[in-house]
């Protein structure tokens, strides 16, 4: 995929797993995995479901996009020694691609710019967090930090935290022993359906139609 000098894409949705290898250039992606500040031979790796905005910088960008590889889900950012050779297989064997960019793959440091990274960072390790209690410990006002953390990621810190919640749970539904019930108890919602509202509206669909249908879920083509 090809992107022009700061073009800017509005938050979308993906509602399959991909792999973001660029190739050239940089570009900024706030989305439900944090900011991340990309350029060549960064990877970003998406679950299934996640949304996410993208600013291009002036240099434009160039991203390959691969079926996520196996087992790096639980990854969100890393880089890749080689991005031309995933390049120079992709066109033929996108899977062999995405096989050769798992071998490769290095997992990367975070890196925390501002408050608003700062913030993500924590409501994704603790959807459970009181933002304005977090604001008041940062010295910050709650209504500018409402304002500035949708400002960066095109969604309210209370919307991110209840989507890294219900992505929490998707995780969870993974287990096919673990019971519904606790599954809502342990991601901190108030009871299953309440999980089940959220779920639905993050994914379109029930948690028990998550279930049956999550291993004929096909790699996404789609691009950033």
């Amino acid at each position: 995929m090809l992107h022009p000098p700061d073009e800017w894409l509005a938050r979308h949705r993906h509602d399959h797993g991909f792999a973001a290898v660029v190739l050239a250039g940089g570009y900024v992606e706030a989305g439900d995995t944090g900011r991340h500040r990309v350029e060549a031979g960064d990877v970003i790796l998406h679950r299934p479901f996640e949304s996410h905005l993208d600013r291009i910088d002036g240099r434009g960008a160039q991203v390959l996009v691969l079926p996520l590889p196996e087992g790096l889900a639980a990854t969100a950012r890393g880089r890749c020694a080689d991005p031309d050779l995933l390049a120079r297989l992709a066109p033929d064997d996108p899977v062999e691609a995405a096989l050769a960019l798992a071998e490769a793959f290095v997992v990367a440091a975070a890196t925390d710019e501002d408050w608003p990274d700062l913030l993500a960072r924590r409501l994704l390790a603790d959807p459970d967090l009181a933002i304005a209690e977090w604001a008041h410990g940062m010295g910050l006002h709650p209504g500018s930090v409402a304002r500035g953390f949708q400002q960066q990621f095109g969604v309210t810190a209370a919307r991110f935290r209840a989507t890294a919640r219900a992505h929490r749970a998707l995780e969870a539904l993974a287990d096919p022993g673990r019971d519904l019930v606790r599954i809502a108890a342990d991601c901190g919602f108030a009871d299953q359906a309440h999980m089940t509202r959220s779920i639905l509206a993050l994914t379109g669909l029930t948690p028990g139609k998550l279930r049956r249908a999550r291993s004929g879920i096909a790699p996404d083509p789609a691009s950033l």
